[in-house]
């Protein structure tokens, strides 16, 4: 009986497009901050989120992606983290949905390969930039 608990759990943990990691913090997906879309609000357009991803707002996340470096440095301590590579240094790869902003707690390692961060979530909803997402005192997790 528990074993098909802790299934059932698992499952939905997967619809609602995140899963629980070892350490209990939630496992972000692409596709579930993909679900962002964007209304429009008396005379503006403003991000909207699913309540699956709107319930993470401050909450401690990892989110694995690409580094995409916003200086000319080895160690990068602001870059935006991305859900596929970059083919140019200067397109974005995607939307505002595709995007997260990174601040981390110490310079990281600029890298090609795939990166998993863990930082504090903020959904931005009035974001000068365009971004949906921020992810602050970041650090580096192991696969």
């Amino acid at each position: 009986m528990r074993s098909v608990v802790s299934g059932v759990v698992a499952g939905l943990a997967l619809q609602a497009g995140f899963a629980m990691a070892d350490d209990k913090r939630p496992t972000l997906t692409w596709d579930a901050l993909g679900q962002a879309g964007i209304v429009k609000q008396q005379d503006r357009f403003v991000p909207h989120f699913p309540k699956e991803i709107a319930a993470l707002d401050q909450k401690q996340v990892k989110l694995q992606g690409f580094m995409m470096p916003l200086d000319a440095a080895a160690k990068q301590q602001r870059f935006l983290l991305t859900a596929v590579p970059s083919d140019c240094g200067f397109c974005l790869p995607g939307g505002p949905e595709q995007l997260v902003e990174v601040q981390a707690k110490s310079g990281m390692k600029y890298v090609l390969e795939p990166i998993v961060v863990s930082g504090k979530l903020t959904l931005l909803r009035g974001d000068a930039g365009g971004l949906f997402y921020r992810l602050t005192e970041a650090v580096a997790v192991e696969k």
